[in-house]
């Protein structure tokens, strides 16, 4: 069992003086268009201690096997399964990265007090705008991507509503519409709900339909729920923040595709779930019906 993470980094005190890190534009920005239509924003991280290469390599050190990924950064868009590894560990990678030709995550760094502390600043800036459309901000989660100069994050998508600060590098991020079968299919969905990796099919047609945003530091974008995107880093090592928080919408459409894979395994042709704010409870409750009678948290894949 892995001995539990502290940091002796006193982010209490350095926090209470702190100005905003989202202003007062960037919140009704932020307002105007959550939770459906990416956007962008600015914000005010960065050299911030807790983002600097030593202290992310330290930290990357003490977390779990299970929350750390990294990665060859020289990938295709579009990749088949999970990539193949570097070859390094996770402390070389990250202290290495302006040479390693890598991608790396730590994953749920709220683990660690500081950087628990620092994430809940961070969404609690936006907590009334958040809840005044989707409800309580549920588990909020904090995902830190370090890459290589040029590295690509291959196309995927996510169960999260996401907002990815750009603290030092740049690069582009091409999304795609969120709901739309043309980039990830009813089938695709059900299988990374199934338990299935997140990365999706590529088709070399999609390239131009996308829409790109470009980030700097101080850049921040907003990812809605299962938007299909892909991320090509800029000339310089990158360092990015991704902030994520859940709704009873997005859990109600996870559990609603759950509920599709059952209904298509006895031969049921389910319509796929609803994009917000339209209702996928009912079939999100008869899924936990089920959960909670046969004692499953997941599903196998689909054949």
């Amino acid at each position: 069992m892995n001995a539990p993470i502290t940091d002796a980094t006193d982010w209490q005190s350095a926090r209470a003086s702190a100005p905003a890190i989202f202003d007062a534009n960037a919140r009704g920005h932020f307002a105007a268009h959550y939770p459906e239509t990416p956007h962008t924003l600015r914000h005010a991280l960065d050299q911030h201690p807790l983002l600097e290469i030593e202290a992310l390599a330290s930290m990357a050190e003490r977390l779990p096997e299970s929350s750390v990924e990294y990665n060859r950064g020289d990938l295709p868009i579009g990749v088949d399964g999970k990539p193949d590894s570097n070859g390094l560990s996770i402390a070389e990678t990250i202290r290495k990265v302006h040479e390693a030709n890598s991608w790396a995550v730590l994953k749920n760094v709220e683990q660690v007090p500081s950087y628990q502390a620092l994430l809940h600043d961070l969404l609690g800036e936006l907590q009334a705008e958040i809840e005044a459309r989707t409800g309580e901000m549920l588990t909020p989660q904090g995902f830190i991507f370090i890459s290589s100069p040029n590295a690509v994050t291959p196309y995927h998508f996510d169960p999260e509503h996401n907002i990815l600060l750009q603290v030092t590098g740049s690069k582009v991020m091409t999304q795609f519409p969120a709901g739309d079968t043309r980039f990830a299919a009813d089938s695709e969905h059900e299988a990374y709900h199934a338990g299935g990796a997140r990365e999706l099919k590529w088709d070399d047609d999609f390239e131009g339909q996308g829409r790109e945003f470009p980030l700097g530091p101080g850049d921040a974008v907003y990812v809605p729920v299962m938007a299909p995107h892909f991320v090509r880093n800029g000339p310089h090592s990158s360092i990015s923040l991704s902030i994520t928080w859940r709704s009873n919408w997005s859990y109600d459409e996870s559990d609603a595709r759950c509920a599709n894979v059952l209904m298509r395994r006895i031969g049921l042709t389910p319509n796929a779930p609803r994009r917000w704010p339209a209702s996928n409870r009912a079939k999100a409750l008869s899924f936990r019906v089920w959960r909670r009678l046969f004692g499953r948290t997941g599903l196998p894949p689909l054949s």
